[in-house]
C-alpha cells in the first residue's frame, strides 16, 4: 500500500483501519505497506490481514525513502517486535517504504544516503531474522 512520494511530500495520510478489511481479502503472497512515520496508524489492522491468510507475508515500509537521515537501527527493531504482536515474526519483512525516485523530480536524498539506507535495512533484517 503506496501513499506516493512526490518530491519528498505524501499525497495522502491516515491509518489502515479503513481499508484493511479490503486488503484482507487480497488474493496476493504478501503486501508492501508504509509504516516510515506516524501518519501511517498502528500496527494493529495487520492482524485482520494474516487472520484472512495465515501464509500471507507483509513488508513493513519503515525506512523512509524521502529523506536522507538514517533511522536508528533499534528503533527499527522494537517496530519489527512492535509489528510481531500483531503478525507472526516470520511473515514479516523490512523495506524502505517506497522506491528512491517515485516520480519524475525524485526525492530530496543523496546516492550516498539511499545506499547507507540500503545497507541499514540489510543489517537489521539480519539482527532480527537470523534465527528465522
Amino acid at each position: 500500500m503506496k501513499t506516493t512520494n512526490i518530491h519528498s511530500d505524501y499525497a495522502f495520510e491516515g491509518a489502515y483501519d479503513f481499508i484493511i478489511d479490503i486488503l484482507s481479502k487480497v488474493k496476493v503472497d504478501g503486501l508492501f505497506i508504509e509504516y516510515d512515520d506516524q501518519r501511517s496508524g498502528g500496527f494493529e489492522p495487520l492482524s485482520k490481514i494474516f487472520a484472512s491468510d495465515p501464509t500471507r507475508r507483509v513488508v513493513l515500509g519503515l525506512v523512509t525513502s524521502k529523506f536522507g537521515k538514517l533511522e536508528s537501527e533499534d528503533e527499527l527493531i522494537a517496530r519489527i517486535h512492535e509489528a510481531e504482536k500483531c503478525i507472526p515474526i516470520e511473515n514479516l519483512c523490512l523495506s524502505t517504504q517506497c522506491g528512491f525516485a517515485s516520480g519524475e523530480q525524485g526525492n530530496i536524498i543523496t546516492e550516498e544516503e539511499q545506499w547507507a539506507k540500503i545497507s541499514l535495512v540489510i543489517r537489521v533484517a539480519k539482527k532480527v531474522w537470523s534465527d528465522a
